[in-house]
């Protein structure tokens, strides 16, 4: 026999009857259906026997399915719940995919048994998330079709009795170090929302998000931390003297296996010291895993200053996307690319359903390869503390293998501090605040990094540093000469720079990757020896709202036209701050005849920037250097 199809049940008289039906239905016929029942005072072991199914001793979720493993006569098993419905084909479709894709342990892709379009909603996002996160935390939203193979089961013990939430989980887990692990493509089934409907989304959001997140941590959820109940009636629980019995027998489930590709599964407990303990503990450095932002290049300037400070005291390797990571990939080694977000802009406003749609259709493939490699690279190197600097996948990971996360960046100004801003943004600081707590969870401390200093919360874990600037800038010393320096991080600002042809002036422009002269307009390409030139020189600058470079241009107090991308408060609150600070002006747009009176207000912003205090990076530094070593996970 091919498939033993296992039901674990109690009191399900009004469901059971709609998942057998649908099984009859079936056109792939190798199969036994196992009712594993917890003494139902209804009719369903009644109902069980009627449509021909083999019926023994339940209990738990995870005790009714090992007792119907036992009695299997099945190559796979497949653990169903009661309240589902299979789809058109489902069993042919399942066992299909899964022997062609030679894999040990699968789930399959949920479809509501309802038509409220928020329930569709729900369920494609619970979809989206196994199918992102199955080549980094295997798992499954429920038994919503867990199929496995026998011998495999068998060898891992089985579910874990002692659990009474979360052992379906647990099982593909502990499989899926096995056997490789997939959720299925094709086939679909149709699962109840009755638990949505007798509780509430709020409820169950709050069951399972926080059930997620443990088991992200590593750390598991009972029954009783999230207020869940198995079925419809009273549950009579194991006393203190089977729980033990239980974890005694199933003690050998967590040991560590050797995964080997073979019709026949074998386990092969080993305790073995890795090459890379043993290489850290001789080398007796801290491993620092540095995860920093791609878009734009702030980020990774700043990182670099601090990594290149860092990197003899500590064994770094950086994880980082697009332009940062061929940035950062030029100055150090262990420089490792995975995916990232990035805004898109269009004539200097941001787009936010473009940024979201591509957020989206490129998210799964990130997940994918950018857990990948930062979950090997961490069972490889074993870090002892994670930095972000506005990296999110870094500061999931730090949950996921739970060590210690330092956040540093100047993003989080808009969380931490008591801004000011103008108040027609107010929408857009909503929204940037919303962005921005879903990207850093909960670190150790908030490292800022700024220009302004307003007052940190009440309660926040922060602490504010100026500007982190490269040796090149600080070195430099100022001068005025007469041009005026533009510097666009965006190449869709291109029409916006043009209107600057209207003007008397002389200006060297970077960021559209291109040499050429255009009237009064000198396009350089990027290159750092050239851009340093012409940044000391300028005697004046034209920018968006990028932290990096306003930063710099205080540093080397050059007045300040900026220009920040609408739609980012990022850089709104940047120009909002040069502007109140009086280091020059912050405009919506490049505008000829405001551009003019700037130019002819010149010394009074000059006088303003005379007065800031030159700095250097050694106190952040410093800084971090303590952080680090305060809450380092001890080896």
């Amino acid at each position: 026999m091919k498939l033993s199809i296992i039901i674990p049940t109690y009191n399900e008289e009004e469901y059971l009857p709609i998942l057998l039906e649908s099984i009859k239905k079936q056109r792939y016929e190798d199969y036994e259906i196992i009712i594993a029942d917890a003494n139902s005072i209804d009719k369903t072991v009644e109902i069980a026997n009627s449509y021909g199914c083999k019926v023994v001793e339940g209990g738990l979720p995870g005790v009714g399915r090992n007792n119907g493993a036992k009695v299997a006569e099945g190559e796979f098993l497949l653990f169903l719940d009661s309240d589902l419905q299979l789809t058109y084909d489902y069993l042919l479709k399942l066992v299909d995919e899964f022997t062609s894709a030679n894999i040990g342990i699968g789930i399959t892709q949920m479809e509501p048994l309802s038509e409220k379009r928020e329930d569709k909603i729900l369920h494609n996002l619970a979809n989206w998330f196994m199918i992102a996160s199955e080549k980094i935390k295997p798992h499954g939203a429920g038994c919503y079709g867990i199929i496995s193979k026998k011998e495999l089961h068998d060898a891992c013990g089985g579910f874990d009795e002692s659990l009474n939430f979360g052992e379906d989980t647990d099982y593909i887990e502990r499989l899926a170090k096995i056997e490789e692990f997939r959720v299925l493509r094709n086939p679909k089934i149709r699962v109840s929302t009755r638990r949505l409907e007798e509780e509430g989304l709020y409820t169950l959001i709050l069951q399972y998000g926080k059930s997620t997140v443990n088991d992200f941590r590593g750390k598991k959820t009972s029954a009783e931390d999230i207020n869940y109940g198995f079925g419809h009636g009273p549950m009579i629980a194991l006393d203190k003297e089977e729980l033990e019995e239980i974890a005694e027998k199933s003690s050998h489930i967590n040991k560590k296996t050797k995964k080997k590709k073979s019709k026949k599964t074998k386990i092969n407990v080993q305790n073995i010291t890795s090459k890379s303990d043993l290489e850290k503990e001789k080398s007796n450095k801290k491993t620092v895993f540095y995860g920093v932002c791609g878009e734009g290049m702030g980020h990774a300037i700043r990182s670099a200053v601090l990594i290149d400070r860092l990197k003899e005291k500590y064994n770094i390797y950086i994880f980082t996307s697009d332009r940062a990571y061929k940035y950062l990939n030029k100055k150090f080694n262990n420089v490792f690319e995975i995916g990232g977000f990035n805004t898109v802009y269009e004539n200097n406003h941001v787009k936010n359903r473009k940024t979201l749609f591509e957020a989206v259709k490129d998210n799964p493939t990130n997940l994918k390869e950018g857990y990948d490699i930062l979950y090997k690279q961490s069972r490889k190197h074993k870090p002892d503390i994670i930095i972000s600097d506005f990296e999110n996948y870094s500061s999931i990971l730090s949950k996921l293998i739970n060590v210690p996360l330092i956040s540093l960046d100047n993003i989080h100004m808009i969380t931490q501090t008591k801004i000011d801003y103008p108040p027609k943004h107010q929408a857009d600081m909503l929204k940037a605040k919303g962005v921005i707590k879903a990207y850093i969870i909960r670190p150790k401390i908030h490292i800022l990094t700024s220009f302004f200093y307003p007052k940190v919360k009440p309660g926040k874990k922060a602490i504010i540093y100026p500007p982190v600037l490269r040796e090149e800038i600080l070195k430099l010393e100022p001068e005025i000469k007469d041009h005026i320096l533009v510097y666009q991080t965006s190449d869709s600002s291109i029409k916006l720079v043009e209107k600057l042809k209207d003007l008397d002036e002389k200006f060297i422009v970077y960021g559209f990757n291109k040499n050429e002269i255009n009237g009064n307009l000198i396009f350089k390409e990027f290159n750092e020896d050239s851009f340093f030139k012409d940044f000391q020189n300028a005697k004046a600058v034209i920018c968006n709202g990028g932290f990096t470079f306003i930063s710099e241009a205080i540093c080397l107090k050059k007045p300040i036209y900026s220009v920040p991308a609408i739609g980012n408060f990022e850089q709104v609150l940047n120009g909002f701050y040069v502007n109140k600070l009086g280091y020059g002006e912050y405009h919506k747009k490049i505008n000829s005849e405001k551009i003019s009176d700037f130019l002819n207000n010149l010394e009074k912003y000059q006088n303003k920037l005379n007065t800031v205090k030159k700095t250097n990076n050694d106190d952040i530094l410093n800084e971090l250097i303590y952080r680090i070593e305060k809450y380092s996970k001890k080896l």
